[in-house]
């Protein structure tokens, strides 16, 4: 692939566009996000707050601990925080600077303020849509279909911005039907390093930190330390325990940003760190760890444009095939190697749902690498699971392209149980 085709700088493009960095669990950032920008549009403390938030947001937000709050939980406990606290210019780690006593003031507004939440449906999974007002004057703003998009806002009843929302698509992002799993893989054996290696190593350095500090401290169920303390430390038991390690610590409180994936920070941790504990075991060098880091990146990204932004199908299982292919690469795998390892990672757990964000997510993780894993040696000893088992085609983009119409529509009904029975 030449650097003048649109592919490669439409690749190069959606990495930057999708590895970012975010404090806390994306979805209460992202609520934190809109709240912090209302308040600032409204110009003074809210006494009231109004936030409609799709199903999907509320079943993501319930039970994840806000980082930067003293461990509170919930839609209201992220508001407050971006009330409160909030830098709106640094998107999602707009609660990254909170000092003690802001802490203490988000205390005292979830008290004393008025704070209302109301599940909204306007057709879309992602939807936040928060209003704050202050005596007669209000201001409104409205996130949809990804994190940072905001597409509304307004103050007293004059527009300020609108963008339409039609349907779930992407507004203002690189278009991602250009991934293909051989169009990822030409693009891993041609790119210039140079032209990602900033986003990728930020990458690296972020993720890898919050891991070390998931196995240090005392996070949620602590699934990192369990498998280590269980099966021993041999690479494939590391690959899976610095994923899940890092999820724990995020979605246990800790204050460490990651870099996100699909707008995932478990995403993201789950197709780089197994592939960067596999590259050190191997003694990959610095050029083929990025690239393989590259292609797992891609390939996760790729599963997830069909399925969305937010499914009841677990986005660890589309991360853990992805960190399979990064792994197949590391180990010398070609195409063939990195098609059948997705494949076959997909077969094992497509099947996991997912309820929200919390303390067991790491062992979902953990699950995911595990299977990524054992796809890519069910190859290596000639066996592979065929067009025709289950939802399994023939031919990997095709599977893929199953997987997404599970994740997006056959699960629809899926979600919408699950979030009933977290509300009840």
């Amino acid at each position: 692939m030449k650097k003048s085709d649109v592919k490669y700088q439409a690749y190069v493009q959606i990495l930057k566009e999708e590895l970012v960095p975010a404090m806390g669990c994306t979805e209460p950032i992202a609520l934190a996000y809109a709240a912090a920008k209302a308040r600032e549009v409204l110009g003074c403390l809210p006494e009231r707050v109004h936030i409609g938030a799709s199903g999907s947001i509320i079943k993501n937000v319930k039970s994840v601990i806000v980082p930067n709050t003293d461990h509170l939980k919930g839609i209201p406990a992220a508001a407050a925080a971006g009330i409160i606290a909030g830098r709106p210019e640094k998107e999602l780690e707009v609660i990254s600077e909170v000092s003690k006593e802001e802490i203490r003031e988000m205390q005292e507004f979830l008290d004393e303020k008025e704070i209302k939440v109301e599940h909204i449906d306007n057709g879309i999974t992602f939807d936040i849509i928060v209003t704050v007002s202050a005596g007669e004057s209000y201001a409104q703003v409205r996130i949809a279909n990804y994190h940072t998009n905001i597409v509304h806002i307004d103050k007293d009843g004059e527009v300020l911005l609108d963008i339409p929302v039609l349907g779930e698509t992407e507004e203002g992002l690189t278009d991602r039907s250009l991934l293909t799993v051989e169009g990822i893989w030409d693009f891993v054996q041609t790119v210039d390093i140079e032209d990602i290696r900033d986003v990728l190593q930020r990458q690296i350095d972020y993720n890898t930190a919050i891991a070390q500090e998931g196995l240090r401290g005392d996070y949620g169920a602590n699934i990192g330390s369990v498998i280590l303390d269980s099966y021993g430390d041999d690479v494939r038991n590391r690959a899976k325990a610095m994923a899940a390690a890092g999820s724990d610590a995020r979605m246990n409180g800790c204050e460490l940003p990651v870099i996100i994936n699909s707008g995932s920070g478990n995403q993201g941790m789950t197709c780089s760190l197994p592939v960067l504990e596999y590259a050190q075991e191997l003694n990959a060098d610095k050029e083929t760890m990025f690239r393989a880091l590259a292609l797992s990146n891609l390939v996760a990204i790729h599963q997830k444009t069909g399925i969305g932004r937010l499914s009841a199908y677990c986005g660890a299982v589309s991360a853990g095939a992805a960190a399979g292919a990064g792994i197949a690469y590391l180990c010398g795998g070609g195409y063939e190697e990195i098609a059948h390892t997705v494949v076959n990672a997909l077969a094992i757990v497509s099947g996991m749902v997912c309820d929200g964000a919390k303390a067991s997510c790491a062992a979902k993780i953990a699950a995911s690498v595990d299977a990524g894993i054992l796809g890519y040696h069910m190859y290596k000893h000639g066996q592979q699971f065929y067009g025709g088992d289950g939802i399994i085609t023939k031919g990997v983009e095709k599977t893929i392209q199953n997987v997404g119409r599970l994740g997006k529509e056959g699960m629809r009904e899926t979600n919408e149980e699950i979030i009933k029975i977290m509300v009840e």
